[in-house]
């Protein structure tokens, strides 16, 4: 793999744009990037404003940056990953188009036609500050570089919750793990724990009841998904359900090799033996960068009007870091092209005033 220099996106050489420069082979993920770096070596320095800016990767704000390239919306995305919690998904139904597809399967679809059909400038990078500033809102990156922007669209998404019960940092990657995790050999064979009672969970266990041999899954409440899959997860003859149970510990030497867990209102406990964990009970917003700047609901999601514009003049947010209803690709998807259209048209009312 090579990493190219301008939007520090890894390549395959196999499928990079390619240009020789200096005496040796640079690696592109497009021709927009390639463009970039040409100009540049002119002496025509990169840009360090633009009228969009673009904070986070996952289906919101890849749908956003399409739209706006699409809509010639002078723009720039900003996100440290491509592609969010839609990476984790091993099976998406019903997204329109396919009947099935994976997550990233379906991530390959929107960075192609982010950087191919429709390319937007982009830099791999995490934000770790956004500031109002005159005009508009500086916004600077984990390299200290600053950009400005006239307006903004947050799409930050969600990141997993934790148990924070003790051993779980400790064990994390070595027997922990948050949603799903691609090598199951790990897992092979072995007595595993799913902590969750919700779509998500269940969907973890429907990939491992053919892999290990024992699941385990335990909710502090009775099960919440969709009473479909629980009735699919119900006949796995390998399966034991634990509701009403609260984690305590996770024990072991170097990896992970047992659970110990409670049932709510009683003072017994019980140990299981398990290789893996498998926690999936939530997600949190991503809000840490405007937490101060926008308004939050009870849930820490950024409270947004129809059209995805917040309280603050300027910023747009989309996708599950907001309080729009339904956490699903296909809404954050459809939130994100309506931030985009919201963004040009507070750009052309802007420019008419």
């Amino acid at each position: 793999m090579q990493k190219d220099p301008v939007c520090r996106m890894e390549v395959n050489e196999d499928e990079a744009v390619v240009t020789e420069y200096d005496s040796k082979v640079i690696y592109f993920c497009s021709e927009g990037c390639k463009d970039a770096f040409l100009k540049e070596k002119a002496s025509k320095p990169p840009r360090a404003s633009c009228d969009l800016i673009i904070v986070g990767g996952g289906p919101a704000g890849l749908t956003a940056g399409v739209y706006a390239a699409s809509l010639k919306v002078d723009a720039f995305l900003i996100t440290k990953d491509l592609g969010g919690q839609a990476v984790d998904s091993t099976k998406i139904k019903n997204y329109m188009g396919y009947d099935f597809i994976t997550g990233p399967e379906l991530i390959e679809k929107f960075k192609y036609q982010l950087i191919h059909s429709h390319y937007i400038d982009h830099l791999i990078s995490e934000v770790e500050k956004i500031e109002p500033a005159e005009g508009g809102f500086n916004v600077t990156t984990a390299e200290l570089k600053k950009y400005f922007a006239k307006t903004l669209i947050i799409a930050t998404g969600m990141t997993r919750r934790r148990l924070n019960v003790k051993g779980e940092e400790k064990f994390q990657r070595k027997g922990i793990f948050y949603g799903h995790i691609q090598d199951l050999s790990f897992v092979h064979g072995e007595d595993v724990a799913i902590i969750g009672g919700g779509n998500s969970a269940l969907q973890i266990a429907e990939n491992l009841h053919t892999v290990a041999k024992n699941i385990h899954i335990i909710s502090d409440a009775a099960l919440t998904a969709d009473a479909m899959a629980i009735e699919r997860v119900s006949k796995f003859e390998n399966l034991e359900k634990y509701e009403d149970y609260k984690v305590l510990e996770f024990i072991g030497m170097e990896t992970l090799d047992r659970i110990i867990l409670r049932k709510k209102g009683e003072e017994k406990v019980s140990v299981i033996p398990v290789k893996g964990a498998f926690i999936a009970i939530g997600l949190q917003p991503n809000t840490s960068l405007i937490s101060g700047i926008l308004d939050l609901n009870e849930n820490g999601e950024v409270i947004i009007n129809p059209d995805c514009s917040t309280a603050y003049p300027g910023i747009f947010a989309t996708g599950d870091v907001t309080n729009a209803f339904g956490k699903r690709i296909i809404i954050a998807s459809g939130e994100g092209a309506k931030a985009a259209m919201a963004a040009r048209q507070y750009l052309l009312n802007l420019s008419k005033d």
